[in-house]
């Protein structure tokens, strides 16, 4: 079995920063999930997990 790899949430390819973790989508009012900078899952605010405070944080500081 492979070691886990430690992701760095800015982590920077070619000059541009790959996207890591979740964020908030204001196109599509959604909370979408990147991973090395490739899509991997999306779903609303009401479906989504989080507390009601940590929605409205990764609303305002994560939005793109």
């Amino acid at each position: 079995m492979s070691e886990p790899i430690q992701l760095d949430l800015f982590e920077e390819q070619d000059g541009q920063t790959v996207l890591n973790g979740m964020y908030y989508e204001r196109s599509s009012g959604k909370f979408v999930s990147y991973v090395l900078g490739r899509r991997h899952f999306e779903i609303t605010p009401g479906r989504c997990l989080g507390d009601k405070e940590w929605k409205e944080r990764i609303m305002r500081e994560r939005a793109i």
